[in-house]
């Protein structure tokens, strides 16, 4: 399966990355690191996670309060956003 991520997910890293680095230096690498191992846990079982939203799936990351939702599709795995654990779904970043 292919992984896509969308805009809104990608924003969503640049922020928590910017957030991260701007408490410590290098810290932002350490949840890079993270969210690669939760995304590689959801490439070797796309099932594993529950579903929080329909068809909506989420994957906590180690160590950092955020989460990874997304959907399996036909031929993707599709990230949809990465937020804060605390934070409403609907919000825009």
């Amino acid at each position: 399966m292919r992984l896509v991520y969308t805009k809104r997910a990608l924003a969503d890293i640049e922020i928590a990355l910017e957030w991260y680095e701007r408490q410590q230096k290098g810290l932002s690498g350490d949840f890079l690191d993270s969210l690669e191992l939760t995304i590689n846990s959801i490439l070797d079982n796309p099932e594993l996670y529950p579903v929080k939203y329909k068809k909506t799936r989420g994957a906590l990351l180690r160590r950092f309060p955020y989460s990874a939702f997304y959907t399996v599709e036909a031929k993707n795995i599709v990230i949809h956003a990465v937020f804060h654990s605390r934070q409403a779904p609907g919000k825009n970043p």
